[in-house]
């Protein structure tokens, strides 16, 4: 609930985008099963909290996901099924094939950066390189760890 109450208050007279990672924020993530996507738990906590969120007004949630592997299909295919809340419209899930200079931390900066939106933005996300990343690079996007998500 706090977590709740606090992007309840950022967002009551703002207009805010939350981007939210998939693996290790609303999937389980396996490092030794990174791409099984199918048999991926989900985090119910979070995923509760979120919805809610999505019910507030002046927000908008999306899917902010990198794919290493050619697993975009069954990274939406999760979503249908355990996140329907998401819009598909809004399932951003950058292919790092297209990308293959780039790190996760660098095509996340990158996407985010390219925003062109009055809107507050936020992130959350669980990997401690990308917050990092895009706090020493983006001064503007306010972020969140995952484990705000559970109280």
């Amino acid at each position: 609930m706090h977590f709740y109450e606090l992007i309840q208050k950022q967002t009551k007279n703002k207009k805010t985008r939350i981007y939210v990672d998939m693996d290790g924020v609303i999937a389980s993530y396996d490092i030794g099963k990174p791409y099984d996507f199918e048999n991926k738990r989900p985090l119910t906590t979070n995923i509760k909290t979120l919805s809610k969120i999505n019910n507030l007004e002046n927000t908008e949630l999306f899917i902010l996901s990198i794919c290493k592997k050619d697993s975009q299909i069954k990274k939406n295919n999760w979503l249908d099924k355990y996140d329907p809340f998401f819009q598909k419209d809004k399932n951003i899930i950058i292919y790092k094939k297209n990308n293959p200079n780039l790190s996760s931390k660098e095509l996340k900066l990158n996407y985010l950066k390219s925003l062109k939106t009055d809107n507050q933005i936020i992130l959350i996300d669980d990997d401690n390189e990308i917050i990092k990343t895009i706090k020493d690079n983006a001064k503007n996007i306010i972020l969140y760890q995952d484990s705000e998500l559970t109280d």
